[in-house]
């Protein structure tokens, strides 16, 4: 498998910078009291705000809990901290919710669990708290006040044109490596699909993984999809799911996951099963500080990178506008959520996809100065 590629000049670096600077908060609606207001700091009342996570394993919400405190700290913020006992724990992401009511908050920021949280959601809401979604978009997207998120499909769509680029002609087996197999959530399935889509394989429906042909043709030759497993976004899933995949077929050469916790525990398990980095292609989303290293060491061979901090930096300021000015922020142009940007990380390019290197993404990932 041919790995090496002519770069590229890109300017993909400074997406994450561009989207945190291009964030403006257009006029909505306003009151004349001070909803969410906790506490006592003299002058002025704190802003009471909740973050509530997926789960406190993944390094991913780790940096989105960071980057909302200081945010908090720099705008006097009373934050509370909450997240599921795993990846799609909804039960304690409500019990956040409900408690997050009960305090009087002016805003709850989430990572949805699932759509069982929908419900909690809306009771938030009705009870005149805004709340922002950050990193996945719920469906339907108007569940929540707005989301700050990547454009997911479109991550999955970058490490697929490369993957089709890298694989030059060579017929691909593909394993998919998703996030749940029992509910649907929209940063899974956009993931997916954007990534067969970049291939040029067609999905059938964008809101289903696993429709697909089983053969065909993707962009640059034949493809066959040995099947779809679950990971929970776990290292340990990650693994289990290799295992599955390679037990159905041996010859599985392009891996894509969920994320790189997930990415990481396939690449343990083509390992233990004999499978060198020249045998299999492995791709993957986040773009984390880890991950940027595991793809310098060749454990990842491509990876799309989000920017969490982003996220909650600009989650939290937009609730303190809010409460402060009666100003609500605005979606992206021709989007359903204010995207907070994407790029391709490998030291591999490929002509035709613009990517940024480990050296450049090092630098950013997480989105953090």
């Amino acid at each position: 498998m041919n790995h090496m590629y002519r770069r590229r000049s890109v300017g993909a670096a400074t997406i994450a910078l561009t989207a945190a600077a291009a964030f403006a908060l257009a006029g909505c609606s306003s009151s004349s009291s001070t909803p969410g207001a906790t506490g006592d700091t003299g002058d002025t009342e704190q802003i009471g705000v909740s973050l509530i996570v997926k789960t406190n394993s993944n390094p991913f919400f780790i940096a989105m809990q960071e980057g909302a405190q200081e945010a908090a700290d720099a705008n006097g913020v009373s934050l509370t901290l909450a997240a599921g006992r795993e990846d799609g724990d909804e039960d304690t992401q409500i019990q956040a919710i409900e408690a997050a009511i009960s305090k009087g908050d002016a805003g709850i920021l989430i990572t949805p669990n699932g759509p069982a949280v929908l419900d909690a959601v809306q009771k938030a809401r009705d009870a005149g708290l805004y709340v922002i979604a950050l990193d996945t978009v719920p469906d339907p997207a108007d569940a929540v006040d707005i989301t700050f998120a990547t454009d997911n499909f479109l991550a999955g769509q970058y490490i697929g044109q490369w993957t089709a680029a890298a694989l030059d002609g060579e017929d691909a087996v593909i394993g998919l490596i998703d996030l749940f197999d029992d509910k649907a959530v929209t940063v899974d399935y956009n993931r997916d699909q954007g990534f067969l889509d970049g291939m040029g394989i067609d999905t059938g429906d964008v809101t289903v993984n696993g429709d697909e042909a089983e053969t065909g043709s993707y962009s640059g030759g034949d493809y066959t999809i040995v099947g779809n497993e679950a990971s929970q976004g776990a290292e340990d899933g990650g693994r289990t799911a290799m295992e599955n995949l390679l037990a159905k077929n041996p010859d599985i050469n392009v891996v894509y996951t969920i994320n790189e916790p997930a990415a990481y525990g396939a690449f343990q398990a083509l390992e233990a099963a004999g499978k060198s980095a020249d045998d299999v292609l492995i791709v993957s989303v986040d773009g984390g500080c880890t991950g940027v290293s595991q793809v310098a060491d060749g454990t990842i061979d491509a990876t799309s990178q989000q920017y969490p901090v982003a996220m909650a930096e600009l989650g939290v300021e937009a609730i303190v506008e809010l409460v402060e000015s009666g100003t609500a922020p605005e979606t992206s142009e021709g989007l359903d959520f204010f995207n907070t940007g994407v790029a391709l990380v490998t030291d591999q390019p490929a002509d035709g996809v613009d990517s940024i290197d480990t050296t450049e993404a090092a630098g950013i990932c997480w989105g953090g100065e």
